[in-house]
C-alpha cells in the first residue's frame, strides 16, 4: 500500500473512541483496586537551560479498573479454565504462569454494535434489567445487522450515563442491567469473540457466582470488556465497524486498561 493508498484509507475513517477517563474517585467494582494519581513534579520545580521544565505523574490501577479488558485468566470455574484446565501449577502470587493477558494478542477485527436500550426506547435501561437473548436478537433485527462467527459484539444498555456518580454506576444495592446467561449462551451459538459492554460487569448484578463470566471466559474462552462508551456509537448509527484494542503486555495479569477504538468507513457518493 503506497502513501496515497494509505491517505485515502485514512480519510474516509471515522474513529469512535470507547474509553472512559481515568481518574481519582472514579467508579470500581468493590473488589477491584481504585485508582489512584498524583504529579511527581511540577513545572518551576528543576529548571534546564533555557527555562525548560518537566511535569510527571505517578498513579496506580487495578487490572479491572475503569475501560478494561479481562484475560482468560481472569475467571475459573471449579478451578479449571477452558484452554489451559487446572489452574492450580499455573499461578502464584507474582502472577499467572498461562492466561495472562500478555498472551492476548492485538485485536483488530470487525465488531457489531446491538443497542438494548434503543431497542427499548429509552435512554438506559433500568436498573437489575435482563438482557436476554430475546433482547439481542431483537436488536439485530431492529438495526439491520447480522452477529457473524468471529466479531466482537459490544451491548449498550445506556448505564455509562451514570459513570459520573460512582455510586449510582456501581450500584451494588439496587442492581446494574447487563447480559443474563441465556443471552450470553445466544452470543455463543452466534460463534462471536469477544464480547464488551458499557457497565461495570457487562452480567446483570446482584448476581450470586458471576454466571455469564463463567460461561464466557471459564467454559468458552472469549473474552470480556467493560466500561466501554457505546453512546456516540448509537447516536450516529454506527452498528458495524473495525474494533481496534491493544492491552498493556503485563506480565501473568489477569487483564489490563485499554483505550478501544471502533472505526467507520463513510460512504462516497
Amino acid at each position: 500500500m503506497n502513501q496515497s493508498d494509505l491517505d485515502k484509507f485514512a480519510s474516509g475513517a471515522k474513529v469512535y473512541d470507547l474509553g472512559m477517563d481515568y481518574f481519582v474517585g472514579m467508579p470500581h467494582f468493590p473488589t477491584h483496586p481504585p485508582f489512584t494519581f498524583s504529579l511527581g513534579r511540577v513545572h518551576g520545580e528543576l529548571m534546564y537551560e533555557g527555562g525548560v521544565s518537566s511535569a510527571n505523574c505517578m498513579f496506580s490501577t487495578g487490572g479491572h479498573t475503569g475501560t478494561h479488558i479481562d484475560a482468560l485468566g481472569h475467571i475459573a470455574q471449579e478451578g479449571r479454565i477452558a484452554g489451559i484446565g487446572d489452574m492450580a501449577p499455573w499461578q502464584d502470587y507474582t502472577g499467572l504462569k498461562k492466561g495472562g493477558i500478555e498472551e492476548m494478542a492485538p485485536i483488530f477485527r470487525p465488531g457489531v454494535l446491538l443497542d438494548i436500550a434503543g431497542l427499548k426506547g429509552v435512554d438506559c435501561l433500568e436498573p437489575g434489567y435482563a438482557v436476554g437473548a430475546g433482547d439481542l436478537a431483537a436488536a439485530a433485527e431492529r438495526q439491520g445487522v447480522q452477529v457473524p462467527g468471529g466479531h466482537a459484539v459490544l451491548i449498550r444498555t445506556g448505564w455509562i450515563k451514570h459513570f459520573g456518580t460512582p455510586l449510582n454506576y456501581v450500584s451494588h444495592k439496587d442492581g446494574v442491567p447487563g447480559l443474563d446467561t441465556q443471552g450470553a449462551a445466544w452470543l455463543v451459538e452466534q460463534g462471536i469473540s469477544l464480547v464488551g459492554g458499557d457497565t461495570v460487569a457487562l452480567e446483570r448484578t446482584p448476581s450470586a457466582g458471576l454466571p455469564v463470566h463463567a460461561l464466557l471466559i471459564a467454559q468458552k474462552g472469549i473474552p470480556i470488556m467493560e466500561v466501554l462508551n457505546l453512546d456516540e456509537l448509537a447516536a450516529q448509527g454506527a452498528y458495524s465497524f473495525l474494533l481496534v484494542v491493544s492491552p498493556l503486555k503485563i506480565r501473568g495479569g489477569t487483564g489490563s486498561p485499554v483505550r478501544p477504538l471502533a472505526v467507520v468507513w463513510e460512504q462516497s457518493g
